[in-house]
């Protein structure tokens, strides 16, 4: 039998196993330090100009965004998170990310976070507020700068997140709604940025009793936990009673909306004695549906049935007549809840609530004298 080899020496087999921990450790990932030597800054001015480009000097931010992009640097944020306890991620859950009106909420907040050195990940809970929680669930899990919740209605599980979220110091802002607090006791009272929906409800019907008509609709969303167009609902239809009018509620068919407009119209043209003469719909989209069946059908629009939406989408303006519609602050609340947010990271304090303008604007399918 041949001789066995002779063992290694000691000090070359301790070497090769912390080579390979060193191999292992930089994955050859390209870092902070590499950047800052190529641009001749410290490490610090690179970290902070990943953070808040706009506190570098204009020359030297430009050199490292050069630098960045030729070196093909990402920031490792697994380690910030590690470092600081939190990450530079602002979490934000709307219903529907189909929809044009939070679309362009969520572009506001990104453009206004993203020039601070924050990016926006965006969840979308389907109007659930069972969903809503799940997601909060998974989404502190990444600890999250700051949350950003639509509407001030949640699942008990989900405001007791919210709640000790705001409490260990993570700024938690309502979107899309500016409402009174609700009677009754509530564990915690979060910053608002958005309107009052029962003062929009109310401003609809009275535009509709303006214009002389006694007998009036309101079509709501077929959407079971669209609370917001719930309330504008209530609210038409409290002021209709209380001018002394006649209000009648329909749910809108689910589905596709403009069909569903178009289902209802026949509805609202068949009610009656007396004939219902005006209608407001909780969105834009049931409206216009609506509008593209009283055409069909020769449904004089507004001469047998004005037409009242909601959102202004582009639609309601090329549609004939145009649709009149409530205007909303869409890209406004979520530049302003950027701005309420950076605040209250900046300086430690709670975020500011804000109400936002909205209009209602009469085109011709009410034509209001």
């Amino acid at each position: 039998m041949p001789p066995s080899p002779p063992a290694a020496p000691k000090r070359a087999r301790a070497a090769a196993p912390a080579a390979a921990r060193q191999a292992r450790r930089g994955h050859g990932r390209v870092t902070l330090q590499t950047v800052a030597e190529a641009v001749g800054v410290t490490s610090i001015t690179v970290s902070r100009f990943l953070r808040e480009p706009a506190r570098v000097a204009p020359q030297t931010a430009e050199r490292i965004r050069q630098a960045l992009a030729d070196s093909g640097y990402v920031p490792n944020k697994q380690a910030g998170l590690l470092a600081s306890g939190r990450s530079n991620m602002v979490a934000a859950l709307l219903p529907n990310l189909a929809n044009s009106i939070f679309a362009e909420t969520a572009q506001g907040l990104s453009d206004g976070l993203q020039a601070a050195g924050f990016e926006l990940l965006i969840a979308s809970t389907g109007y659930s507020l069972e969903r809503e929680e799940q997601q909060l669930r998974a989404l502190l899990g990444w600890h999250p700068a700051a949350l950003v919740v639509t509407g001030r209605r949640h699942a008990a599980g989900a405001l007791q997140l919210l709640a000790d979220a705001k409490a260990a110091g993570t700024p938690v802002i309502e979107i899309w709604d500016h409402h009174p607090p609700a009677k009754g006791p509530r564990q915690t009272r979060f910053t608002q940025i958005g309107f009052n929906h029962d003062e929009v409800g109310a401003a609809m019907a009275a535009h509709l009793l303006r214009a002389g008509h006694r007998r009036l609709a309101y079509v709501d969303s077929g959407v079971a936990e669209d609370y917001r167009a719930h309330e504008r609902g209530v609210a038409f239809a409290t002021a209709v009673r209380a001018a002394g009018a006649q209000a009648l509620v329909l749910s809108a068919p689910g589905g596709d909306a403009f069909d569903a407009g178009r289902q209802v119209l026949g509805e609202l043209v068949r009610a009656g004695p007396p004939a219902v003469t005006a209608a407001a719909f909780a969105n834009d989209h049931l409206a216009s549906g609506a509008l593209l069946e009283a055409g069909r059908r020769g449904v004089a629009v507004p001469g047998r049935l004005a037409l009242l939406g909601f959102g202004d989408f582009a639609i309601a303006r090329q549609l004939s007549p145009a649709l009149s519609s409530v205007q909303l602050p869409r890209l406004a609340i979520g530049a302003a809840a950027a701005d309420s947010l950076l605040e209250a990271l900046r300086g430690g304090r709670p975020a500011a609530s804000s109400a936002l303008p909205w209009a209602l604007v009469a085109r011709g399918s009410t034509a209001e004298p």
